[in-house]
Parts: C-alpha cells; sequence; structure tokens
C-alpha cells in the first residue's frame, strides 16, 4: 500500500509538471484512488481494468463519466510503465441534445442575481454576473483585479495556453464601485474576509446555498453552467463557433459543440418549422 500511495504522489507531482490545472489533477487523483480501492489486493493486469469499467456501467455511471475516469486511470497506468493494462474508453455516439432538467435557463440565472441581491450576497451575485458575462472558469475568477476592471480586459494563463478576456463596461463600473466599497485598491476582487482568494469549493458552497431561496433545483446551479449560459448567449448573436471556442479557450471546437447543443424541446420546435406535415 506504501508503494502505491508514493505512485500516486508521483503521478500528482508530474502532473503538475505537465501544468495540468488543480482541478483536473485532484479529478485524477479521486479517480484513481477509486480504481485502486477496488482493486484491493488483486493484481494489476488488464482484465482487472476491463471489470472496473464494466463494474462503473453496472453502479450507474454515465458513459462520459466512464470515459473520464478511464483516461484518468490510463495516463496513470502509463506513468507507472503498466501501459499493458490501458483499456479503451466507450464508443459514443455523438449527442444531439443536451439534458434540459440539468440546464440553467437565463430566466434561471436571472432570478439566481436578482435573489442573491436580495438577500444581501452582493458579492454572490456580482460574481455570478461575472462567470456568465465573461464565460471564464471559476479557478479563473481570481484574474478578475482592480486593474482589469479598469482596462477592461484580463489575461488569463491556464493549462499552458494565454488568452485575453474582454470585460463588458457595465461590469467594470459594478466591480470597480464593488472593489471601492470593500477598500480594495489592487489585485483581486473576489476575496474572503480574510483577505484570501474565494476557492472552488466556498463559491460552489455559496451558489447551492442559493437554490432554495431562489427556487431553482440544486442540481442546475454550479459554475459551469453559468459558462454554458455564456456561450448559448454569445453564440445567439455572434453565430461564430471559432471565435466562441477562442472566447472560451477550448483547444477542440467540438468541445466548443457541446456548449451549444439544443435541448430537445427546442429540437421539435424546429422540426414544426419545416412545415413538411400536411
Amino acid at each position: 500500500m506504501r508503494d502505491r500511495e508514493n505512485q500516486l504522489l508521483a503521478f500528482v507531482d508530474h502532473l503538475r509538471e505537465e501544468e495540468r490545472s488543480e482541478g483536473t489533477t485532484q479529478k485524477y487523483l479521486r479517480d484513481v484512488r477509486k480504481f485502486l480501492s477496488w482493486l484491493q489486493q488483486r493484481t494489476l493486469n488488464k482484465n482487472e481494468v476491463s471489470d472496473w469499467k464494466a463494474q462503473l456501467l453496472s453502479d450507474g455511471y454515465a458513459p462520459e463519466t466512464v470515459n473520464s475516469m478511464v483516461v484518468a486511470l490510463n495516463r496513470f497506468l502509463s506513468f507507472i510503465d503498466r501501459a499493458d493494462c490501458r483499456v479503451r474508453t466507450l464508443r459514443i455516439q455523438r449527442k444531439l441534445f443536451r439534458r434540459q432538467e440539468r440546464e440553467l435557463t437565463r430566466s434561471e440565472y436571472e432570478r439566481l442575481v436578482e435573489t442573491a441581491g436580495g438577500t444581501g450576497k452582493e458579492r454572490l451575485a456580482l460574481l455570478l454576473e461575472s462567470i456568465a458575462a465573461t464565460g471564464i472558469r471559476v479557478s479563473e475568477v481570481q484574474y478578475l483585479t482592480v486593474e482589469a476592471a479598469k482596462t477592461g480586459r484580463t489575461e488569463i494563463s491556464l493549462k499552458g495556453k494565454i488568452r485575453v478576456i474582454l470585460l463588458p463596461h457595465k461590469l467594470c463600473r459594478k466591480l470597480l464601485k464593488y472593489a471601492r466599497k470593500q477598500k480594495t485598491v489592487s489585485g483581486q476582487i473576489f476575496l474572503t474576509r480574510n483577505g484570501k482568494s474565494m476557492s472552488r469549493k466556498q463559491i460552489w458552497a455559496e451558489m447551492k446555498a442559493l437554490c432554495k431561496a431562489a427556487g431553482i433545483a440544486a442540481d442546475k446551479v454550479f459554475p459551469h453552467n453559468l459558462r454554458h449560459l455564456f456561450a448559448r448567449e454569445f453564440y445567439k448573436i455572434c453565430r461564430d463557433v471559432v471565435k466562441l471556442a477562442d472566447i472560451l479557450g477550448h483547444s477542440s471546437i467540438e468541445t466548443t459543440r457541446i456548449y451549444l447543443l439544443s435541448t430537445g424541446e427546442e429540437h421539435v420546435k424546429q422540426l414544426s418549422q419545416l412545415r413538411l406535415i400536411s
């Protein structure tokens, strides 16, 4: 067991050397630990890895989730020189529709912001607007600084890539007003009471706590759904998936397309507009 723990620690160091985000690193670590916990004292081989993949499906994990866990484990197996145990991911037909019950609508987003402001959670309300209006990741909130609000742009360095995000004028004014109120003259705007950066966990928790008061299902409310909302609203205006991919920081346009999937209900409406039924 000690050897496995040492391998895991070395694996984490390797991922960080590759400049993987902390979120990705921790996810890989959780997935590998899950497999090792399942494997217990049995001998590591390809059959065991295949059985684990099948077990995940049997336990009700979505195929996409299973694939993400297999990718994490495969990377670990390569790292420890056991590429012979790697297995293929599941073949999944590209989705045509997104799950409507998990998608945050614009009206629900507006209700969240209104509820946060109405209950005295000014920081949370502004944070929701900042993510939704720029499409940044929750890990990129740290780049929303007083300096960025003054210039209307911020340079984000993440996953070995650098991209420039432009901030709407109205958002800049609100950010600077909030910063003055908090007596923040420079640096990050969204800070804890102790003057530290807000963590992903804290942002997530504050958003979840807002759900009940806003009357919105908790499984719809998480930071990445605000990023999806930005993508859909931006695409409605510009209809340029390449530009949107650049703004979101996606290496592949296929990733951006996932953000733009319509719901089944929207697709049915589009079919009706064809007027092919007499």
